[in-house]
């Protein structure tokens, strides 16, 4: 994502990295950038680190949901394919850097290391670790910061979560202890911080982002005792005075659209007029449409051809899923807008009106409603005592409808895929059946789907790679593989990403080292790494 003022930003963060003008001869210093000593607001730090969070998270545009099956491109000229075709990854270590360096300037400040940003460093510090290592599996951490150390050892995935699980904690009791009842509905930084939390809400996050981490480890919660996963998450629910975490919508890190620096991605980038070329994956439809779900009424369009007397505007049979795995050949004809495919609304998220995200949701990094499946998730594991998977699994549904703006007997108008007839007739929403057919199963594995299932449809458009994460994890839903259209020798979809370029080239002794103790040598992206072992 791309914000005019992080250019700005941008440049002045480059000052305290001690870029200086040329000095030869009798030519002078560039006035316009300052010494290495100079002091930087550790506001404009902030805002960097703040906004390179949402680098890749562009909802739409970017092909994380496509790879998360959220939507499926039919035409590549617009939206390319729908290959799972990535090799190296991209790194976090900037954000480390900035880091270190709006620690330095906050010391600068305010002369102590007890300030928020100290706190907001450690969190941002884990959440970059936790990024990549998710990605790659063992990542150089402990000796990363030392800059005259070009060639630091790798740390052990385990490792690298046992430090940025400390990394959170800390962060939590450090910005606890600033909290007062005079600030805690105080922004932090109202001009650095792009989300706009309170010092009550960035703790809520820190606590929140932890459940998530926790959850993640799943598959290691009982063979890894040093790391006291199930206990760590208990003790959360436990003591909410130490540990609060969100109470509702309100509390999600979310990034919110505007018509002046920030427009909302299609027409950000032009991409409103090629909706057609965007169907909706079949994965999503099926875990939405055999419930009928409102927010398939509130989220996409319709396939115009199944619309018939027998299939009226508003009925769910309109809403058909396109195979993620198919050839982009096979496909070109749903390009039109004449497809028996659904698309996304485009009275939601399409219309030039729509420019600041005004009609649509803001941006979702971190929510209440991914909370309450993960708090669900644990209590059906038997992770947590006191606590209602039951109850916890329908505060996330509702707060996911409402999140949309769907409520029992509210109306809607059905647009086609392309705005050409944006009022077909309207649909009402019907939450009080949708809640019938999803009805909690039981702490059992039926009920374990259903909250997996669910926590995938929230994640719709939003929180990154979170649904290919939790696929990768689980196995819920069943992702769609095994067609020319996944883009892999195999036909399957990979399971991490190999290491960014510059750790071959730059450290390949330790990188090497790396692949040879977690992969048999081989930086195979088909490979399990000790996450999901």
């Amino acid at each position: 994502m791309k914000i005019k003022l992080s250019n700005i930003i941008l440049g002045l963060v480059a000052v305290s990295f001690g870029i200086t003008g040329c000095q030869k001869g009798d030519l002078l210093s560039n006035p316009n950038v300052a010494a290495e000593s100079s002091t930087i607001p550790s506001s404009l730090i902030l805002n960097h680190i703040t906004a390179n969070l949402m680098k890749e998270e562009d909802p739409i545009v970017s092909n994380v949901y496509k790879y998360n099956q959220n939507v499926v491109s039919n035409y590549t000229y617009y939206f390319g394919s729908n290959a799972y075709n990535w090799s190296t990854t991209s790194t976090t270590y900037d954000n480390i850097k900035y880091c270190v360096k709006m620690e330095e300037q906050a010391f600068n400040q305010y002369k102590n290391k007890t300030n928020v940003y100290f706190a907001l460093s450690k969190f941002f510090k884990a959440y970059s670790y936790i990024w990549l290592t998710q990605r790659v599996g063992d990542i150089p951490m402990s000796q990363s910061n030392d800059i005259n150390n070009l060639t630091p050892k790798y740390d052990s995935q385990h490792d690298v979560y046992k430090q940025s699980l400390a990394l959170l904690d800390s962060a939590n009791l450090q910005i606890a202890a600033l909290i007062s009842t005079s600030n805690a509905n105080t922004k932090v930084d109202a001009g650095g911080d792009v989300f706009g939390l309170t010092y009550a809400q960035w703790q809520k996050a820190i606590n929140t982002y932890k459940l998530r981490v926790l959850i993640s480890l799943s598959k290691r919660a009982d063979d890894n005792a040093d790391l006291n996963i199930k206990s760590q998450f208990a003790a959360i629910l436990s003591n909410p005075t130490q540990y609060p975490i969100m109470t509702s919508n309100s509390d999600n890190v979310k990034f919110v659209y505007n018509s002046a620096y920030n427009q909302y991605p299609p027409q950000r980038y032009g991409y409103a007029q090629y909706n057609n070329c965007l169907n909706v994956s079949k994965t999503w439809i099926g875990v939405t449409v055999p419930n009928k779900d409102p927010r398939v009424l509130a989220l996409l369009s319709p396939g115009v051809l199944s619309i018939d007397a027998t299939n009226p505007v508003g009925s769910f049979a309109n809403y058909v899923g396109q195979e993620q795995d198919s050839a982009i050949a096979s496909m070109k004809f749903t390009f039109t807008n004449n497809t028996p495919l659904a698309s996304l609304s485009y009275n939601r998220y399409m219309t030039s009106t729509n420019i600041g995200g005004t009609l649509s949701e803001p941006y979702i990094l971190l929510g209440y409603s991914e909370m309450c499946f993960n708090i669900a998730e644990a209590a059906n594991r038997g992770w947590v005592t006191g606590q209602s998977a039951a109850s916890w699994y329908t505060k996330g549904v509702q707060a996911s409808l409402d999140w949309y703006g769907i409520k029992q007997g509210g109306t809607i108008a059905i647009g086609n895929n392309d705005g050409t007839k944006p009022a077909l007739g309207t649909a009402t929403y019907d939450v009080n059946t949708f809640l019938t057919n999803i009805a909690y199963a039981g702490d059992n594995a039926t009920g374990l789907t259903q909250i997996l299932n669910q926590k995938y449809v929230s994640f719709f458009l939003n929180s990154g790679f979170e649904s290919y994460y939790q696929w990768r994890r689980t196995g819920i839903p069943a992702f769609k593989e095994g067609g020319t259209g996944i883009g892999t020798p195999s036909f399957k979809i990979p399971l991490r990403w190999q290491y960014p370029v510059d750790e071959t080239n730059y450290n390949p002794t330790n990188n090497k080292a790396a692949l040879q103790s977690q992969y048999g040598g081989t930086d195979d992206l088909t490979a399990k790494m000790w996450l999901i072992k």
